[in-house]
């Protein structure tokens, strides 16, 4: 298994629960299918999307999973501890799925592609589980969306080293302006790919604290010893970019970040 690079740590798991909570108003409120669905959330993670969608789907059926053990683990607990029923986990690898082909109504993957080497293979593999007229829901941010007030070249520098572990470690953190094509070469249709922009000032404190401080500033954070150890920036430059991100959050200042979401139905 990949590295993935952002680590497994109780602090990045409530950064992803910071993330999914500030952004479910924008990202997913037309996250809804139909009634009696059977649907695959492929790349759970720590259950930071699957508590929000399987909530607002209680008459369809998820079976999510990861590759993780420890955070199907997690992503258990945290469902449970909301109530939420209509969720099964189960450990497993998108490109080994132990599931009959024509299985899901529809298939769900919230920031996963990013971390692929391949995302128009693993869609390949799973088209193969998806019903004729299913379809997919694929959500990814694009780090090259990323300004902010007051500008800063070495906080600008900062983010480009996440960018740069994350392709490195065979991902994409671009991969969110990729959508449309990826969804096209395992040949689905009636493909749509809408931009979901998060614009924060100081009319919305709950976006500042959630997204800007606490998801977005916070990843960044977590990538410093890597970024230094691996001679993308010296220390110094890498705490003055983070404190510069820090001020984007502080009075005066704004923050922009997009994500997309792709749909696609299976011919």
């Amino acid at each position: 298994m990949r590295k993935y690079v952002h680590g497994y740590s109780e602090k990045e798991a409530n950064r992803l629960n910071d993330q999914a909570d500030s952004l479910a108003s924008l990202i997913h409120h037309d996250s809804i299918w139909e009634k009696g669905s059977m649907i695959l959330e492929a790349g759970c993670g720590v259950g930071a999307q699957t508590k929000t969608v399987a909530a607002q789907n209680p008459d369809c059926q998820f079976i999510s999973i990861d590759i993780s053990e420890e955070s199907v683990t997690e992503a258990k607990q945290l469902v449970q501890s909301k109530g939420i029923k209509n969720v099964r986990f189960q450990v497993a690898d998108i490109f080994a799925l132990p599931f009959e082909d024509e299985y899901f109504d529809h298939i769900f993957l919230c920031f996963v592609l990013e971390h692929l080497p391949n995302p128009s293979k693993a869609l390949e593999f799973l088209k193969r589980k998806l019903k004729t007229n299913g379809t997919i829901t694929l959500i990814e941010g694009d780090h090259g969306s990323t300004y902010f007030h007051p500008d800063s070249e070495l906080a600008n520098k900062a983010i480009l080293c996440q960018v740069e572990l994350q392709r490195r470690n065979g991902g994409d953190a671009n991969v969110g302006r990729k959508l449309f094509p990826i969804l096209e070469r395992p040949d689905f249709q009636e493909i749509s790919v809408s931009p979901r922009q998060v614009y924060v000032d100081d009319s919305n404190p709950d976006w500042v604290e959630g997204f800007t401080r606490n998801t977005f500033t916070a990843m960044i954070e977590g990538i410093k010893e890597d970024a230094i150890a691996n001679k993308l920036i010296d220390r110094e430059s890498m705490e003055k970019g983070i404190r510069d991100l820090i001020k984007t959050a502080e009075g005066g200042g704004t923050f922009c970040y997009t994500f997309f979401k792709g749909r696609g139905m299976k011919k």
